[in-house]
Formats: structure tokens, C-alpha cells, sequence
């Protein structure tokens, strides 16, 4: 007889403690579509700090087939939720967040398109409840990201999605310490369904966004995916040199026709500097990326440090 298949459903927590209930509640309902099927739900908490551990806990002993892993420390927004997916072993993976605004319901388009063949299937948001600037700066990010890396993009996917046990392993075997994950999810190159979908409004607790988790992921994305960035590095480096010295001669050849007519100033000699300056600081901070992801896989740390498991085998 051929074994059930099973779907693990990963979510990371952090300060969740009015979600993960309903969370689960709808994942639960989700799956019972599929009877068929057998599933697990992974919650790994990211050192809460408003009891979301303990509600966690209290989930675990109701229903077995919810499973948690909590951190010693809070790891980032980035490790937590990848090693958790990465524990989990079912023949199908879903990773989402559990704050909700990754629609449960989903679950069933996934886990449908699934069973017909497809090894992965990801959630597109629509629109976004973002007002002011944050809509546009992320439009020019995503087109940006597109034109420059070395595989084509999806834009407006989180993460959010269902994969396949083949690409699971692949993910496993490749073992990078601080992914760029949808961009790992593209790299890969399986074909993928985009399942459409609005974001919903919040209804608890509040965003973990800011402007620093977006700046540390829309960089991850640049230096992980992309070599543009030391490309250009090297034309401006030369366009640089080539007008400074043209610069330099046209001034010399001006100051010896016409030495005591002609006055260069300090104007020309500090806007030159200042936009040479600015130039260089730029180019050494995005070599300092660079640098700085390859100490990462180099140094070897763990992803994550648990403090403990609940109801794994």
C-alpha cells in the first residue's frame, strides 16, 4: 500500500500571541479538505516576548499534530523561519507568516495545484494596504531586482508558498546560512503557479516590518543574486578616471594660454571631490556587502540555537 502523504505547514512567530491560535484554526480547516492527506503545522517562535511561546505550548498539548521549536534568542527575521522550514519533512512544504496577512485559506489553491503536478506554487500579493512613500519605493526595488539579477524575479512574492519535497532537499543540500529566499525559490528554476491574492488588514498586533528589515532584505536580494553591482563599480571607477583626467588637461591647457586670465577656483576642485567622495563611500559600502555575505557562509554559525522542541518524533 502506498504511504499518506503528508503537507508541512511552517510558520515563524514573533510576538503572535492574539494569531496563532486562529492561525492554526484555519490551517486546520484548510487541510480538511484534503482527507487524504495528513499534516503537521511547525511553529517556531523567535523569542517572543509577549507569551507567544506559552500559547504555542498550550496549542502542542491540544493537538499533536502541531509542533513547535523555540529559540533561545531572537535569530532574525531571516534564519528563524528558513530553519524551520528546513526541519520539516513532509512530502510537501508551506512556508507563511503568522501574522495572517498570508491568507491560511490559500492552503487549498496550493495544495490543489500541488496534487496536479506542479513542485512549486507561490502566493502573489495584489495590492497592499501601504500608504506614503513605502508602495513606491518597493515598485522601484522590485523593478530594479529584475533588471539586474542573473535570474528573473517575482514581484510582490514574500515567500509564501507551497514546494516541493525535490525542492526541499535542494534547498537542504545548498545550505546557505542567510538566504535571500524567494530569489533561492527562482534560482532554482523549477516552473511555478502564481496564485493572485489581496492582502488582508492586520487584525492583531503589530507590523514587524520597518525600515531596516526591508533595507536587509532588498540588499540580501542585490549582492545574493547579482554581480551588477561590482560590474558598475568598475565602469564608474573607469568613467571616473577618464573625465578626471580629460578634467585635468582641459584646465592645464586653459591655464597655460591664458595664465593670469584664467581663475579655476576651489568651486570645480570641491564639487569634484564631494561627488567623487560620495561615489567612492557607496561603492565601498556595497564591496562591504559583498564581503560581508561571504564571512557569513565562512564563519559556519548556526542558523538557529533551540531551546526546545514539542512533539517531535
Amino acid at each position: 500500500m502506498s504511504k499518506t502523504k503528508m503537507v508541512s505547514i511552517v510558520a515563524g512567530c514573533y510576538n503572535e500571541v492574539d494569531n496563532v491560535e486562529e492561525l492554526t484554526r484555519r490551517i486546520g480547516l484548510a487541510m480538511s479538505q484534503f482527507p487524504d492527506l495528513d499534516y503537521e503545522i511547525i511553529l517556531i517562535d523567535n523569542d517572543s516576548v509577549d507569551g507567544t511561546d506559552q500559547k504555542i505550548k498550550q496549542l502542542c498539548d491540544a493537538d499533536k499534530r502541531i509542533k513547535a521549536i523555540i529559540n533561545v534568542r531572537n535569530f532574525g527575521h531571516i534564519r528563524s523561519p528558513y530553519h524551520a522550514l528546513l526541519q520539516a519533512q513532509g512530502d510537501a512544504v508551506i512556508g507563511m507568516a503568522s501574522d495572517l496577512e498570508d491568507p491560511p485559506e490559500l492552503i487549498v489553491d496550493f495544495v490543489k495545484n500541488w496534487l496536479a503536478g506542479s513542485k512549486i506554487v507561490i502566493g502573489v500579493r495584489r495590492s497592499h494596504e501601504e500608504k506614503g512613500i513605502t508602495p513606491y519605493l518597493r515598485k522601484i526595488y522590485y523593478s530594479l531586482i529584475t533588471r539586474i539579477s542573473e535570474v528573473d524575479q517575482v514581484r510582490n512574492f514574500t515567500g509564501f508558498g507551497l514546494y516541493d519535497k525535490r525542492v526541499m532537499d535542494i534547498l537542504r543540500e545548498i545550505k546557505d546560512p542567510y538566504p535571500y529566499f524567494r530569489g533561492l525559490i527562482c534560482e532554482i528554476g523549477y516552473p511555478r503557479v502564481e496564485v493572485p491574492f489581496d492582502k488582508p488588514l492586520r487584525k492583531s498586533g503589530l507590523s514587524k516590518g520597518n525600515f531596516f528589515v526591508y533595507l536587509d532584505s532588498a540588499l540580501l536580494g542585490v549582492v545574493n543574486h547579482s554581480k551588477a553591482p561590482l560590474r558598475l563599480a568598475t565602469i564608474i571607477g573607469g568613467t571616473m578616471s577618464g573625465l578626471s583626467f580629460m578634467l585635468g588637461v582641459y584646465y592645464f591647457v586653459r591655464k597655460i594660454i591664458a595664465w593670469d586670465d584664467f581663475q579655476v577656483g576651489f568651486a570645480p576642485l570641491a564639487i569634484a571631490l564631494f561627488f567623487f567622495l560620495g561615489v567612492l563611500f557607496f561603492l565601498v559600502g556595497m564591496l562591504g556587502e559583498y564581503i560581508g555575505l561571504l564571512v557569513t557562509h565562512t564563519v559556519k554559525r548556526p542558523m538557529v540555537v533551540e531551546r526546545e522542541r514539542i512533539n517531535f518524533d
